[in-house]
């Protein structure tokens, strides 16, 4: 029997890498003499880009840098020297998962970190950026990405404001572009489909888990729209809405003003890149999963892609995941884990122990022939 292991991030407990060393153990113990294949799958999450630097063997540079709200912190990316290629996360220095609840502050958080680590890359003589948008603590348009680029961002009186300044974006009034912009492009990948304006947008979607309360959602928009404006004044370039644009606090709005960028759906990238196709065709049974699978999982999330592309090949799927949306889904055998109080200290202890068990029951019951 031949099984791939392919699980994404079990958001809020596990990554990837994490989860398949669970499942590894016990299908080892359970099925000896099975051929087992793993590799972990991302969508433009939080992380893909890291799960990209292991699956294809990058050099891993480290670099200093800040977090979301300025905090020291160890940064890195991925490179490919053949390519001049640097592969980036977002949440690598600017994600939601460093600050503590009372640093989700949106008027004050920025992408400057994660500016600097592309700027670290384009001194290496970076060509091209790929970067994970997946993760983010920020509504900055990426203004904070730009700075670090080298981009002045003025107050009305012409006074420089620096990073990480309170009410950066509704204080910018005019913007100060570098004599040469680094030659490089973007390759930006997202796991949501999101304009950045809108009922469905950046700010009234994702701005509540990142600090923006309900009575605040209409002016923050308003400032960002502003803020919008005064960047395409400047790039003198056509800005249109997008899908995808949502993500990561519009990151790729603002790049796309000055820089050339693709947005693409992070899961067919990473399947490409890991060779995801030839990994399912060598297998019996595939053994996925995510911390709750649902309908937003439908609109292009890694487990949902993976089993279409078990379907094309006539492959046996499993899902593990909490969540009733996957029993209608197609998945040849649905692992139902239940919610998890995350108030628990233990919770995560407690979610190991579920997802285990859940498989060592399904081994049991030899689901798995």
């Amino acid at each position: 029997m031949n099984f791939l292991i392919a699980p994404n991030a079990f958001k809020g407990t596990f990554t990837a890498l994490e989860v398949v060393s669970m499942l590894e153990s016990v299908l080892e113990d359970g099925y000896p003499d099975a051929k087992i294949v793993s590799q972990s799958v991302a969508d433009g999450g939080d992380g893909t880009c890291e799960l990209l630097i292991s699956s294809l063997g990058l050099e891993k540079v480290y670099c200093n840098s800040l977090n979301a709200v300025g905090r020291p912190i160890i940064g890195f990316y991925g490179w490919e020297e053949s390519t001049k290629t640097a592969y980036l996360d977002v949440s690598t220095c600017s994600g939601i998962g460093e600050l503590k609840p009372e640093e989700r502050l949106p008027l004050l958080t920025s992408t400057y970190g994660t500016g600097v680590l592309i700027q670290d890359a384009v001194k290496r003589g970076a060509r091209e950026l790929v970067l994970g948008l997946g993760g983010s603590a920020t509504v900055d348009v990426g203004a904070g990405i730009l700075q670090a680029l080298g981009f002045l961002f003025l107050d009305v009186h012409g006074r420089e404001i620096a990073a990480f300044s309170p009410e950066f974006l509704k204080r910018s009034k005019h913007i100060q572009r570098p004599l040469k912009l680094p030659a490089i492009s973007f390759f930006l990948l997202c796991d949501v489909r999101n304009l950045f304006f809108g009922p469905n947008g950046a700010v009234r979607v994702f701005g509540p888990q990142k600090g923006i309360k309900e009575d605040e959602l209409e002016a923050m928009e308003l400032i960002t729209s502003d803020f919008v404006e005064l960047l395409a004044r400047k790039s003198k370039a056509i800005s249109v809405d997008q899908e995808g644009f949502g993500a990561a606090g519009g990151i790729a709005l603002g790049l796309n003003q000055f820089f050339p960028c693709k947005l693409e759906f992070g899961a067919p990238y990473f399947f490409e890149k890991v060779g995801m196709a030839e990994k399912v065709a060598a297998a019996d049974w595939i053994i996925t999963g995510e911390g709750r699978y649902d309908r937003q999982s439908e609109a292009g999330k890694a487990c949902f892609e993976l089993l279409q592309l078990a379907r094309e090949q006539g492959k046996k799927i499993a899902l593990i995941a909490s969540g009733k949306e996957g029993y209608n889904s197609g998945f040849d055998a649905v692992l139902e884990l239940p919610a998890l109080d995350f108030s628990q200290a233990d919770f995560k202890k407690k979610a190991q122990e579920q997802i285990q068990g859940l498989f060592k029951e399904a081994l049991r019951k030899g689901i798995f022939t």
